[in-house]
């Protein structure tokens, strides 16, 4: 037999039929009054909490607090809890003051209703900084902290990022001196995906010094004298801040005086005066000027100093071309690096010179008109010139030092500011050379003749070859027309052969027809044979030679000699014919 249910025990034990039974009262323990008035407390209480939506906000008040809680009442059948971490922005919270709120969870599990003030609040700050945005108003925000890139700004709410390039339109080093300053700021830029809002102070300064430029500029003339502040340098000038407009002065703008860089006239922050000299139509480039509120330096330049003066200065510029030398402030003379030495050998101005040098010179040309000053050093000492007949007269010998080369000669320099030119045929008497570099070299100790003198044309002409006796004058008895001379064909080539005698410095030419031996083949490299001169020309130092006609003149003596020899023999025999034809007629005769 099955157990009974609890129903069916109790339906037994008070002897009531099933449908006559009040579940409800015994289940829930209350009679039906009871039961009546706990769900109509519980329709009131569902019907208000349905009326709490979850983004509604709610206005209450502060009714008490812990050291933990604010304690808030919304008007609701139970007060609300808040932690008092949301207030952290307000220190001065206290009792009676009213509060927006949010409801975070109806019941938590103790039954308490749960509220929040920072939701509550975000909403509405979204709400206002929307606002903001699209108005542009200017809006008061609490710097919380440092982040990376900026700081963190409490704006009714909301964490906005003011990045660091929008703090100020200079740039900011320390961030942390805002930490904890409320300032203003303009809401730059909302992403209501991310949650992120960008605030500016930059763009409020910016906005003033706009409406302040606006008015500078309107009042801007040229030749108009202003008070500024060095902005930024850098090296080709310096912006200078008027007053939320900005100008350049050009380095050469700055000094009278050479400057190689702005930071040696001005520095960051410093305060000067400064000279509008030009700007666009719109007046958005201005070009501003310093040295221009000075005297020009050439008017205080003094009156008497003439071509001729002798001036001391300090080199500030160097180029290959020459130095510049300021003789006054403001006042710059070029020393052309032609004069800086009596050597006709260009060099670089930085051979002699360099920059920050003390140097004395003597002034050349002076065009005040045109502010131009030309100077030299070299006119300090002797033009090496002046007495150059009586140290190298006509005749005299020298050694000097090779410079340099030209196609048609060397130059060498006897001393510094005297070169002389030997040209390539006074080199030597017996070599043909197509180039000086084949005879010698840059830097050569050479010893020379003066052949010619031109004082006022400052040249002369040097010979090599003069300090030797002329070997062609004793090869010209040597090897004159019809000599023969054993020789070695050097070379052998289509036209003919390089032949060389025993002296060293006569090479002759024989033509390739004259090279053929008595056999029928020809002379070849490095062969030795008997040559006859059959031109001799001293002038050219040319000889031409012929190993062909020695054997080839015999032959024809020997046919010469026989050709003799046979009319004389013929000559005898027809007299021998004629005597005895004689010496029969007498004997015929006598018989």
């Amino acid at each position: 037999m099955s157990e009974l249910t609890n129903k069916e025990e109790v339906l037994m034990n008070q002897n009531v039929a099933p449908e006559q039974f009040d579940w409800d009262s015994f289940e829930s323990g209350l009679d039906a009054e009871a039961r009546k008035e706990k769900s109509d407390l519980e329709e009131i209480y569902k019907g208000s909490l349905n009326d709490l939506e979850d983004n509604d906000v709610l206005v209450g008040k502060v009714v008490r607090l812990t050291d933990k809680e604010a304690i808030v009442d919304i008007n609701f059948k139970s007060e609300g809890v808040i932690s008092l971490n949301e207030f952290r922005y307000n220190a001065g919270l206290k009792v009676g003051d009213e509060v927006e709120v949010m409801v975070d969870r109806r019941e938590d599990k103790t039954g308490q209703l749960q509220l929040s003030h920072k939701k509550a609040r975000t909403l509405r700050a979204w709400d206002k900084v929307n606002e903001l945005h699209q108005s542009g108003e200017v809006v008061n925000g609490f710097v919380k902290s440092r982040t990376k890139g900026g700081m963190i700004v409490d704006v009714h709410g909301i964490e906005a990022f003011l990045p660091g390039s929008q703090i100020d339109v200079k740039p900011i080093k320390d961030y942390d001196q805002f930490v904890g300053k409320t300032m203003e700021f303009k809401v730059v830029k909302i992403n209501p995906e991310f949650k992120n809002v960008v605030v500016s102070h930059k763009a409020l300064i910016e906005a003033d010094i706009e409406d302040q430029k606006k008015e500078i500029i309107a009042q801007l003339e040229k030749g108009q004298v202003l008070e500024g502040t060095v902005k930024n340098i850098t090296s080709y000038g310096v912006f200078i801040d008027l007053g939320g407009v900005d100008g350049l002065i050009h380095i050469t703008d700055l000094s009278w005086s050479r400057v190689n860089h702005p930071t040696e006239i001005l520095e960051d922050g410093q305060t000067v005066k400064v000279v509008i000299l030009d700007f666009d139509d719109e007046k958005t480039r201005i070009q501003l000027g310093m040295k221009q509120l000075e005297p020009h330096p050439w008017e205080a330049l003094d009156a008497n100093l003439k071509v001729g003066d002798k001036v001391k200065g300090k080199v500030v510029v160097l180029a290959d071309y020459g130095a510049f030398v300021e003789i006054a402030p403001g006042v710059e003379g070029l020393i052309h690096v032609s004069e800086m030495s009596w050597s006709t050998h260009l060099r670089s101005a930085g051979d002699f010179v360099k920059v920050g040098d003390e140097v004395e010179a003597e002034i050349l040309t002076l065009d005040r008109d045109e502010r131009k000053i030309s100077l030299g050093i070299k006119q300090l000492t002797n033009d090496p010139w002046a007495d150059i007949e009586a140290k190298y007269p006509v005749g005299s010998k020298h050694n000097g030092a090779v410079r340099n080369f030209t196609n048609f000669g060397v130059f060498v320099e006897l001393e510094e500011g005297i070169d002389g030119l030997v040209y390539i045929s006074d080199l030597s008497w017996t070599k043909k050379i197509k180039h000086p570099s084949e005879f010698c070299s840059v830097g050569d100790k050479m010893d020379v003749v003066v052949l010619e003198l031109d004082k006022e044309a400052r040249r002369i002409s040097l010979g090599h070859k003069q300090l030797t006796e002329n070997p062609w004058d004793v090869f010209e008895t040597k090897y004159a027309e019809g000599t023969v001379h054993s020789g070695v064909a050097l070379d052998v080539f289509d036209k003919g052969a390089q032949v060389q005698f025993e002296d060293a410095e006569v090479e002759a030419f024989c033509p390739s027809r004259l090279l053929e031996k008595e056999d029928g083949s020809k002379i070849k490299k490095g062969e030795t044979a008997d040559f006859k001169v059959i031109e001799f020309n001293k002038e050219f130092k040319r000889v031409v030679v012929s190993h062909t006609g020695i054997f080839r003149e015999e032959e024809r003596k020997n046919v010469k000699d026989a050709a003799a020899k046979s009319s004389s023999e013929e000559k005898t025999t027809l007299g021998d014919i004629d005597a005895l034809a004689e010496l029969k007629k007498k004997m015929e005769e006598g018989k």
